[in-house]
């Protein structure tokens, strides 16, 4: 049986105008340049991105404001998914795929119910490892709750951190929704709406792996 483990921001949910007016709002709070906070948040994790832009600031308080801003969001923004996500993770076998995100459940749970996407039941968000990504152990973890060996999965990621991640757990992973390929992925599609066959695929044994073909 094949696996598939799926980034969720930036992979199966568009969500970067979202997480810029989350930032706005909390460097507005802070007095902070929305413009200046959200180009170190795009490369760090929040804990490292307060003490870059905040380093005055407690950091419990900080990351505190932030997640009540991502919570209200959550609530109130406008959410989508990417083309084809919908078709895919309906399309793969129950029990054959899981999330894996730097996020929190609730959060996720909220998104995809506003996208009408499908949950699966396995999700490893921020408080399942003691390290995320580019750490291998959220990738670790899934394949575990899946009962799964590492190399029988497939990562779909389209962030450095998340395709190092995959690569350091021992997994096949390709990259989507990006004009330029991750350096270190197997395979590489521009949008994840022209990764739908090969992934649905690679799930049913065929298709591509490590960027060959089967």
């Amino acid at each position: 049986m094949r696996y598939v483990l799926f980034d969720v921001d930036g992979t199966l949910i568009d969500a970067v105008s979202n997480q810029r007016r989350v930032w706005a709002a909390w460097a507005e709070r802070y007095g902070l340049n929305a413009d200046k906070v959200y180009e170190v948040a795009l490369r760090t994790r929040p804990t490292e991105t307060f003490a870059q832009v905040a380093a005055d600031r407690d950091p419990r308080e900080c990351l505190a404001a932030l997640h009540e801003l991502e919570d209200e969001d959550v609530r109130s923004g406008v959410y989508a998914a990417f083309d084809g996500a919908a078709e895919l993770l309906r399309g793969l076998p129950s029990g054959s795929w899981a999330l894996v995100t730097s996020n929190y459940e609730h959060r996720v749970r909220g998104r995809f119910r506003r996208t009408g996407l499908p949950m699966p039941d396995v999700i490893v968000d921020a408080a399942a490892v003691d390290e995320g990504k580019p750490s291998p152990a959220p990738y670790l973890r899934a394949a575990a709750m899946l009962s799964a060996a590492p190399e029988d999965c497939l990562v779909i990621e389209d962030a450095p951190t998340g395709v190092e991640s995959g690569l350091r757990a021992g997994m096949t992973v390709w990259g989507v929704n990006a004009p330029v390929a991750v350096e270190g992925v197997h395979h590489h599609f521009g949008s994840l709406r022209e990764a739908v066959p090969s992934v649905l695929a690679f799930a049913a044994g065929g298709g591509l792996r490590d960027g060959t073909k089967l």
